[in-house]
This record gives structure tokens, C-alpha cells and sequence, in this order.
């Protein structure tokens, strides 16, 4: 069975969508009934950023701690299911305190050793994802008692389905610093190899451009998009946009890491739809899903930036009011959804 054939099966078993475009498309609806009608095997990597289990509700939704680790897990059984045996779990969670006392919660690792030890992932890799541009917080520990530093670090846990999922770091090179450009420019002039402290001989290929460095597993993005063409079709139809955005960087990063083109990515808590935006520019087939309708509403305005503000506002007024009971197509030619959409005899 080709990849084609199978992402044409993979659609067809899903209700109709909100709307597509040429490489995916996003749906409407609780991501663990959505995620249950998905064939097994068939997702290359499920990428996301849940709501966190925060002390105070924010309006996009999110559990109490309590809860939080027993309802999280619930959703990683289905994602396992539906994952490749190369197949990632890539999931975003921030850190939090504990009600009423400077001592910080421990829920994003238990949430990490109930999906390995009850679910059955593996930890490939854990990341962080440092965000120079966060505010300080928690207000009361940090500006107002002056008791802790600012929490500006997510922690990231890579997880697999099996021990070798399918990963190329070199998809992800940083670029080299201008010491090493100058070294590369001249090796001999600049370095003499020998061996570290620890015996290792580093001399082997040291001065070759691999065209980029090794990345670390500490990953600087600011969260800062005021001028972005999300932000500024939100403005053009009166919405706000959604409170807890991915920046662009981040699920880059990990879909360029850890996927091919073609690839299926999915994420189950979407909100603005971040990360179908970016496979879509990165060629790789998404799935998005999203309970909340306003918000699956201004993330379709991501795929509406090549058109006049006009067709802007007409497309985004048929999603809100529902005068059309066919998804949205932002497509602009024929898709996998098309297809599979024939099949069933919608």
C-alpha cells in the first residue's frame, strides 16, 4: 500500500473538516474521539502544547493539577496507537507551582513516567525551550515577594514508539559561530589537534564544513510575534487571536528533526494552528485538531494571507456564521482530502 493510498484511508475515516488546504486539514471536535477514528499506524509525529496545569483557568481551558497527569495520559494511549513504529510524541509543558507555597509542581514528570511506564513511549530525548521574551512569573513569588527568578524555561519531552524512531539531525543544523567560520577558513592556522583530558582524540574531521553545527537540546525562541500575518488578519476581522501560540520555530524544529516530506504531523491541541501552518510550508501532510470553535475559526486566516482582504473577510464570515455546510477550501487545487471525500460520496 503506497503513502498516498494510506493518507487517503487516513482522511476518509475522519468527519468532514472545518477546512483544508493541499497538504492537511483541520477538524473540529474532541482530539480523543477524533484521534479513535485515525487507522492504526499511520501518524509520523504527533507534535502539541496542552493546556497546562495551571493553579488559575485561562480561557483556552486547562485542568486542574489534581486531574491533570490521569487525563493527559488518556490521550497519549491513543496517540501511540496511531503512530508508525518510527513514530514521535513531541509535547510541550510548562512548569507550575504548587497552590499557595513557592514549591513547584512535579506534574509535567509524572505526566513523563506514567507514559512511559503505563503507556509504553520511550524517552528519545528530553528538550528545553528557553524563552528570553517570557514574563516574569509567577507575580507573586517572583515581582511581588522577590522569592524566586522568573520561570522562562518549557520543558520538552521527545518520546518514540519504539527505540529507533526516525530522526536526521541534520535537518536541523545550527549555524556555525564566526570563531568557527574563521577556523574553517583555515584549520591549521588556528588549531592543533590533541587529545581532551579524557583521552578522546577529537582530531578526526574536526576542521570539515558539515554545514552547520550539531544542535543543542536547549532551544532559545522568543514568543514574539506582534507583526505577524496571524496576528494582523485577527485584527482585520475583529478576533483575538489565541492567548498560548506556538512560535513558528518551534514544531520547524522537531517536523524538519524528526519527519520527510510527505510525512503525516499531527496536533491534537491546536489552537491557532501553528503547526499546520508550518508543515504545510515544510510539504508535509498535518492533521489538526481543535475543540474550541472560535479558535479553529481565526487559525484558518494562517492559510488566507495570499488572499485580498475581501475574500478575507467573506471566507472567514462563512466559517463563523455556518452558512455553508461544506469545509472551507483553501486549498487552490486538488488534495488528498478531495479524494478521499469522492470515496466516501460526500
Amino acid at each position: 500500500m503506497t503513502k498516498g493510498t494510506i493518507m487517503t484511508a487516513t482522511f476518509r475515516e475522519l468527519p468532514p473538516p472545518v477546512y483544508f488546504t493541499r497538504n492537511g486539514a483541520c477538524y473540529l471536535g474532541d482530539s480523543i474521539d477524533l484521534l479513535r477514528r485515525l487507522p492504526e499506524g499511520c501518524v509520523d509525529l504527533v507534535i502539541t502544547s496542552p493546556p497546562f496545569a495551571l493553579l488559575r483557568q485561562k480561557a483556552y481551558g486547562n485542568k486542574d493539577q489534581a486531574e491533570y497527569v490521569d487525563w493527559l495520559c488518556g490521550f497519549g494511549v491513543e496517540v501511540r496507537r496511531v503512530l508508525r513504529e518510527t513514530g514521535s510524541f513531541v509535547l510541550d509543558l510548562g512548569g507550575a507551582y504548587q497552590r499557595g507555597v513557592p514549591v513547584r509542581s512535579l506534574y509535567q514528570y509524572r505526566v513523563l513516567l506514567k507514559l512511559c511506564d503505563d503507556v509504553g513511549f520511550y524517552l528519545a530525548e528530553e528538550f528545553f525551550w528557553y524563552n528570553p521574551a517570557k514574563l516574569p512569573s509567577p507575580i507573586e513569588w517572583v515581582n511581588k515577594r522577590k522569592l524566586r527568578a522568573k520561570d522562562s524555561v518549557n520543558t520538552i519531552w521527545w518520546l518514540s514508539k519504539s527505540e529507533w524512531p526516525k530522526a536526521d539531525v541534520r535537518q536541523v543544523l545550527a549555524p556555525y559561530s564566526e570563531r568557527m567560520k574563521t577556523l574553517l577558513r583555515n584549520p591549521d592556522a588556528f588549531y592543533r589537534p590533541k587529545d581532551r583530558p579524557s583521552g578522546h582524540d577529537i582530531s578526526a574531521g574536526f576542521g570539515a564544513d558539515n554545514g552547520g553545527a550539531i544542535p543543542s537540546n536547549l532551544l532559545q525562541i522568543s514568543n514574539t510575534e506582534s507583526a505577524s500575518s496571524y496576528l494582523r488578519l485577527t485584527r482585520l476581522v475583529g478576533v483575538q487571536g489565541h492567548p498560548a501560540r506556538f512560535p513558528a520555530a518551534l514544531p520547524a524544529f522537531f517536523i524538519k528533526f524528526l519527519t520527510e516530506e510527505d510525512d503525516l504531523v499531527v496536533d491534537i491541541f491546536a489552537g491557532s494552528n501553528t503547526t499546520g501552518s508550518v508543515a504545510e510550508r515544510l510539504g508535509r501532510r498535518w492533521i489538526a485538531m481543535e475543540r474550541d470553535a472560535k479558535y479553529v475559526a481565526s487559525s484558518a486566516l494562517r492559510f488566507m494571507e495570499h488572499l485580498s482582504e475581501d475574500e478575507i473577510l467573506a471566507r472567514f464570515a462563512s466559517l463563523v456564521d455556518g452558512s455553508s455546510n461544506d469545509p472551507l477550501d483553501l486549498s487552490g487545487s486538488p488534495t488528498l482530502f478531495d479524494h478521499a471525500r469522492g470515496e466516501r460520496g460526500a
